[in-house]
Protein backbone atom coordinates (compact mmCIF):
# COMPACT_ATOMS: atom_id res chain seq x y z
CA UNK A 1 0.00 0.00 0.00
CA UNK A 2 2.79 2.42 0.86
CA UNK A 3 4.59 1.60 -2.40
CA UNK A 4 1.43 2.39 -4.39
CA UNK A 5 0.99 5.63 -2.42
CA UNK A 6 4.63 6.62 -3.09
CA UNK A 7 4.20 5.87 -6.82
CA UNK A 8 1.00 7.93 -6.97
CA UNK A 9 2.68 10.79 -5.12
CA UNK A 10 5.64 10.65 -7.51
CA UNK A 11 3.35 10.63 -10.59
CA UNK A 12 1.34 13.53 -9.17
CA UNK A 13 4.51 15.59 -8.53
CA UNK A 14 5.82 14.84 -12.04
CA UNK A 15 2.51 15.84 -13.62
CA UNK A 16 2.50 19.08 -11.61
CA UNK A 17 6.04 19.83 -12.80
CA UNK A 18 5.02 19.09 -16.40
CA UNK A 19 2.02 21.42 -16.11
CA UNK A 20 4.28 24.17 -14.76
CA UNK A 21 6.70 23.61 -17.68
CA UNK A 22 3.86 23.77 -20.22
CA UNK A 23 2.60 27.01 -18.68
CA UNK A 24 6.10 28.52 -18.75
CA UNK A 25 6.61 27.51 -22.41
CA UNK A 26 3.19 28.85 -23.39
CA UNK A 27 3.89 32.18 -21.65
CA UNK A 28 7.30 32.45 -23.35
CA UNK A 29 5.77 31.63 -26.75
CA UNK A 30 3.03 34.21 -26.22
CA UNK A 31 5.56 36.86 -25.17
CA UNK A 32 7.68 36.10 -28.26
CA UNK A 33 4.62 36.30 -30.49
CA UNK A 34 3.73 39.71 -29.03
CA UNK A 35 7.27 41.04 -29.39
CA UNK A 36 8.02 39.71 -32.85
CA UNK A 37 4.63 39.54 -34.58
CA UNK A 38 5.50 42.65 -36.57
CA UNK A 39 8.86 41.34 -37.78
CA UNK A 40 7.84 41.09 -41.46
CA UNK A 41 6.19 44.51 -41.33
CA UNK A 42 9.20 46.01 -39.53
CA UNK A 43 11.56 44.62 -42.18
CA UNK A 44 9.51 46.32 -44.91
CA UNK A 45 9.35 49.61 -42.98
CA UNK A 46 13.12 49.52 -42.42
CA UNK A 47 13.55 49.40 -46.20
CA UNK A 48 11.40 52.55 -46.51
CA UNK A 49 13.49 54.27 -43.81
CA UNK A 50 16.68 53.35 -45.66
CA UNK A 51 15.30 54.71 -48.94
CA UNK A 52 14.37 58.00 -47.25
CA UNK A 53 17.87 58.24 -45.77
CA UNK A 54 19.51 57.51 -49.14
CA UNK A 55 17.35 60.21 -50.72
CA UNK A 56 18.45 62.74 -48.10
CA UNK A 57 22.10 61.86 -48.66
CA UNK A 58 21.73 62.57 -52.37
CA UNK A 59 20.35 66.08 -51.92
CA UNK A 60 22.83 68.73 -53.01
CA UNK A 61 24.74 70.41 -50.19
CA UNK A 62 23.10 73.48 -48.71
CA UNK A 63 24.44 76.73 -50.06
CA UNK A 64 23.87 80.42 -49.40
CA UNK A 65 22.53 80.90 -52.96
CA UNK A 66 19.81 78.23 -52.80
CA UNK A 67 16.21 79.40 -52.66
CA UNK A 68 14.47 79.43 -49.30
CA UNK A 69 11.99 76.87 -50.60
CA UNK A 70 14.79 74.33 -51.18
CA UNK A 71 16.15 74.94 -47.67
CA UNK A 72 12.64 74.41 -46.31
CA UNK A 73 12.19 71.17 -48.24
CA UNK A 74 15.56 69.89 -46.97
CA UNK A 75 14.72 70.81 -43.36
CA UNK A 76 11.29 69.21 -43.68
CA UNK A 77 12.67 65.96 -45.05
CA UNK A 78 15.26 65.81 -42.29
CA UNK A 79 12.49 66.24 -39.70
CA UNK A 80 10.36 63.58 -41.40
CA UNK A 81 13.27 61.13 -41.23
CA UNK A 82 13.96 62.00 -37.58
CA UNK A 83 10.29 61.46 -36.71
CA UNK A 84 10.09 58.23 -38.71
CA UNK A 85 13.15 56.76 -37.00
CA UNK A 86 11.75 57.92 -33.64
CA UNK A 87 8.49 56.04 -34.26
CA UNK A 88 10.47 52.93 -35.18
CA UNK A 89 12.63 53.31 -32.06
CA UNK A 90 9.59 53.63 -29.76
CA UNK A 91 8.25 50.39 -31.25
CA UNK A 92 11.43 48.38 -30.67
CA UNK A 93 13.03 48.83 -34.11
CA UNK A 94 16.57 50.14 -33.60
CA UNK A 95 19.15 51.39 -36.09
CA UNK A 96 22.80 50.85 -35.13
CA UNK A 97 25.77 52.28 -37.02
CA UNK A 98 28.60 49.78 -36.42
CA UNK A 99 31.35 52.03 -37.80
CA UNK A 100 34.53 51.58 -35.73
CA UNK A 101 33.40 48.35 -34.07
CA UNK A 102 34.84 44.87 -34.60
CA UNK A 103 33.26 42.88 -37.43
CA UNK A 104 30.69 40.36 -36.16
CA UNK A 105 29.34 37.97 -38.82
CA UNK A 106 26.14 37.61 -36.79
CA UNK A 107 25.37 41.34 -37.17
CA UNK A 108 27.35 42.49 -40.20
CA UNK A 109 27.70 41.56 -43.84
CA UNK A 110 31.13 42.37 -45.27
CA UNK A 111 30.73 43.95 -48.69
CA UNK A 112 34.44 44.69 -49.17
CA UNK A 113 37.82 44.79 -47.48
CA UNK A 114 40.32 47.59 -47.62
CA UNK A 115 43.77 48.15 -46.20
CA UNK A 116 43.59 49.14 -42.55
CA UNK A 117 44.16 52.88 -42.04
CA UNK A 118 46.89 53.88 -39.59
CA UNK A 119 45.90 52.98 -36.03
CA UNK A 120 42.95 50.76 -37.05
CA UNK A 121 43.12 47.06 -36.19
CA UNK A 122 42.37 44.49 -38.87
CA UNK A 123 38.78 43.26 -38.64
CA UNK A 124 37.49 46.70 -37.68
CA UNK A 125 34.59 48.20 -39.60
CA UNK A 126 35.89 51.27 -41.43
CA UNK A 127 32.79 52.20 -43.42
CA UNK A 128 29.08 51.49 -43.03
CA UNK A 129 27.10 51.22 -46.27
CA UNK A 130 23.85 50.36 -44.46
CA UNK A 131 23.28 50.16 -40.67
CA UNK A 132 22.22 47.17 -38.58
CA UNK A 133 18.49 47.04 -37.82
CA UNK A 134 17.04 45.07 -34.90
CA UNK A 135 13.56 44.42 -33.52
CA UNK A 136 13.53 44.09 -29.73
CA UNK A 137 17.13 42.85 -29.87
CA UNK A 138 16.54 40.36 -32.72
CA UNK A 139 18.36 41.01 -35.99
CA UNK A 140 16.10 42.29 -38.77
CA UNK A 141 18.80 43.20 -41.25
CA UNK A 142 22.59 42.98 -40.95
CA UNK A 143 24.73 46.02 -41.61
CA UNK A 144 26.54 46.16 -44.92
CA UNK A 145 30.10 47.18 -44.12
CA UNK A 146 33.65 47.61 -45.36
CA UNK A 147 36.20 45.89 -43.10
CA UNK A 148 39.87 46.72 -42.55
CA UNK A 149 42.14 43.91 -43.69
CA UNK A 150 45.54 42.99 -42.35
CA UNK A 151 48.68 44.18 -44.07
CA UNK A 152 49.98 41.23 -46.14
CA UNK A 153 53.45 41.55 -44.55
CA UNK A 154 51.91 41.58 -41.10
CA UNK A 155 49.86 38.43 -41.76
CA UNK A 156 53.02 36.51 -42.74
CA UNK A 157 54.62 37.19 -39.34
CA UNK A 158 51.52 36.19 -37.38
CA UNK A 159 51.79 32.58 -36.21
CA UNK A 160 48.94 30.31 -37.30
CA UNK A 161 46.26 29.67 -34.69
CA UNK A 162 45.91 26.17 -33.33
CA UNK A 163 42.55 24.71 -34.29
CA UNK A 164 41.54 22.00 -31.79
CA UNK A 165 38.83 20.77 -34.20
CA UNK A 166 41.43 19.32 -36.60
Amino acid sequence: MEIALAEMSDRWMRSQAEIANVRTRAKRDLDDARQFAIQKFATDVVEAAENLHRGLERLPAASAQEPASMAGIRAGLIEIERGFVGVLDRNGVKRVDPNGSVFDPNLHQAMAEQDAPMGVAPGTIVQTLAPTWTLNGRLLRPAMVVVAKADPGEAATTPPRHDPQR
